[in-house]
Parts: C-alpha cells; structure tokens; sequence
C-alpha cells in the first residue's frame, strides 16, 4: 500500500515537473536574457530610489504645504512601485508543495 502511494507521488511530481518544463521552455523565447549592463543599471536605479526615500524621510513635513506634502507622496508611492517591479523569486503554493513532498520523499 506504501509502495503504490509512493509510486503515485512520483508519478504526478514527474508528470508536474515535465510539463512545467515545457512551459518554461516555451516563455524563455519570448523573454530576453538579461545583460550584465541592463543589471548594473536596475541595481544603480535601485540605489537611487533609496537614497531619494532616505532624502525624503529626512525632510521637514512641518514646513510643508499640503499640496507639497501630497506630492511627495505620490513620489513615495511611485517609488515604492517600482522597487516592486525590480524585486525578484517568487514561489508559488504549487511550487512550495512540490518541493515540500520531493523533501519527504528523500527522507
């Protein structure tokens, strides 16, 4: 009874894996490989965006109008935006279960 329950476990993680290859073999042509420049300007970008949100969290809100406040803001959020877009791995709860059942069935 063990044995067939593994056996189907490694069945459909196979099956899992192979189509999910085929997927990724089919949008790797429609995306471009990234270059070492394109990297380097995406980590300078990245250090630019922290050092105008540090800039902002040193200025005086006090003094502000709210027109000005509300400006800085939408920056903020904008900001915050695309920070979002340059951030990277993602794992889906498919991705997390397969991986959690290839590690009990090693053990």
């Amino acid at each position: 009874m063990i044995k067939q329950l593994l056996l189907a476990c490694a069945l459909v993680v196979t099956v899992g894996f192979s189509a999910w290859a085929n997927l990724n073999e089919r949008t790797d042509e429609k995306v471009a490989p990234v270059s070492a420049a394109e990297e380097m300007l995406v980590k300078s970008r990245a250090e630019e965006i922290s050092e105008r949100v540090d800039e902002i969290k040193d200025m005086d809100f006090s003094a502000m109008t709210s027109t000005e406040r509300k400006e800085v803001r939408k920056e903020l959020k904008a900001l915050k935006k695309e920070a979002k877009k340059q951030e990277g791995v993602y794992l889906s709860v498919g991705a997390i279960i397969i991986i959690l059942l290839i590690l009990i069935l090693i053990t």
